[in-house]
């Protein structure tokens, strides 16, 4: 029986999506569930699957095409068999010096495998990765990747697959020149590229514009001393790890802190809609996860009813499934308030923009020793700045102020959040 492969239904916020790669090509047998190929919203990666076992007999919309609900990508004939034995795949070139996108290459995973025997050393792909480069029977070392660390992306492999079935060369190996150093030499190496941008970076560039324009966005500082809570982490962080199988980190920390100043400043938790101020009496914290892709914010529903084990094993789920493009649009959506951790990537001080239309966001940063008058004495402490931004128009910066009082009060005496003071 012959079956129309369609974009599925999008969500109402999206209006189309751009066809990322094709998995399969006509005349591949394919199984029921089986990838078929990726769609790109300005949220999410969405997997087309197979209906059922059978070949895939026809595409009608080749890479790179916009697309939008219900139109028809291929042709699926279920049930028949391979027209013909899939051919080997080709032997992967030699890693190239550079990517293309200016990353870099699996070079160095390729000299991590040598090391260890010669085997390639997959443990380092994301699941998604890992299906595709072994349903292509490829080498991950032979492959130019632009993740972070020199981690392999799906775009990789996809763009990767793209250049071989066209024959286009992989990124050439050649040694540059080396400069001239001599006064008055002309200057080598003065190239461009241009990259469209990808649908994700095209949305945040979106928003983080019109809540620049729409907000009267202010920032307001504050530091925090970290040795209560690195006290309690040190204490019980084996405990933890083994009756919640995961680890104590700082994040739950935060979540619990913010909660309990939101309640005491219930604005910081509201929105604006038109000439009118919605308080929340919910609270659905958003956590900003950096991805290859760009920034992601996923929501931690009723955070304040989950426990410290419960909000680190959901940050947890949800950073992974953001790096690899798995996450749901649903989880995206919504959201009372953002933290956004600025500190793991070293950053000591910062001014987060709102994520709209929330009306505050929290930003964490560096933990960094610092010497601090405590009871007359001078101390060593791990200390963090704090930064809410908010937007003016709802909320006062005595407000702001003191929520960010309270939420240094709760951390610097973890007691408070338990007690609820």
């Amino acid at each position: 029986m012959t079956i129309e492969i369609r974009v599925p239904q999008l969500p109402e916020s999206v209006a189309d999506a751009i066809l990322v790669g094709w998995h399969k090509q006509p005349g591949d047998a394919v199984k029921r569930d089986e990838n078929l190929a990726d769609l790109e919203t300005d949220k999410v990666v969405l997997e087309v699957p197979a209906p059922a076992n059978g070949v895939l007999k026809e595409l009608k919309i080749q890479n790179g095409a916009t697309v939008t609900s219900g139109q028809v990508l291929a042709i699926f004939e279920e049930g028949a068999a391979a027209s013909a034995p899939k051919a080997a795949a080709s032997p992967a070139p030699a890693p190239a010096a550079a990517s293309p996108k200016g990353g870099a290459t699996a070079a160095a995973s390729a000299a991590v495998a040598t090391s260890n025997g010669g085997a390639t050393d997959n443990a380092k792909l994301s699941p998604s990765v890992r299906r595709l480069v072994e349903e292509n029977k490829l080498d991950p070392a032979g492959i130019p990747a632009s993740g972070r660390d020199g981690r392999l992306t799906k775009s990789d492999v996809v763009e990767y697959l793209d250049n071989r079935k066209s024959g286009a060369p992989a990124a050439p190996a050649a040694k540059a020149p080396a400069p001239d150093t001599k006064p008055g030499a002309p200057r080598v190496g003065r190239g461009e590229q241009r990259v469209a941008m990808t649908r994700l970076r095209q949305r945040i560039a979106s928003r983080l514009v019109e809540a620049q324009s729409t907000q009267a966005l202010l920032t307001s500082f504050n530091e925090v001393d970290l040795t209560a809570v690195q006290e309690l982490r040190s204490r019980y962080k084996d405990r933890f790890e083994k009756q919640h199988g995961v680890k104590l980190g700082f994040m739950s920390f935060f979540v619990k802190a913010a909660i309990e100043a939101l309640k005491k400043f219930p604005v910081i938790n509201a929105s604006v809609d038109g000439s009118e101020i919605v308080y929340h009496e919910y609270y659905d914290i958003g956590v900003a996860v950096s991805t290859d892709r760009g920034l992601m914010v996923p929501v931690i529903r009723d955070a304040d009813a989950k426990s410290f084990g419960d909000i680190e094993k959901q940050i947890g789920v949800y950073a992974t499934k953001a790096r690899e493009g798995t996450i749901a649009i649903e989880d995206l959506t919504g959201g009372t308030f953002t933290i956004t951790n600025g500190g793991v990537f070293g950053s000591l001080m910062s001014t987060p923009i709102v994520n709209a239309p929330q009306s505050a966001i929290l930003g964490m940063h560096k933990i960094q020793e610092r010497p601090m008058v405590v009871n007359g004495e001078i101390r060593i402490r791990p200390m963090m700045y704090l930064a809410v931004t908010y937007d003016h128009r709802i909320i006062d910066g005595r407000e702001a102020v003191q929520f960010l009082v309270a939420i240094k009060d709760a951390l610097e005496d973890p007691g408070r959040i338990l007690l609820q003071v």
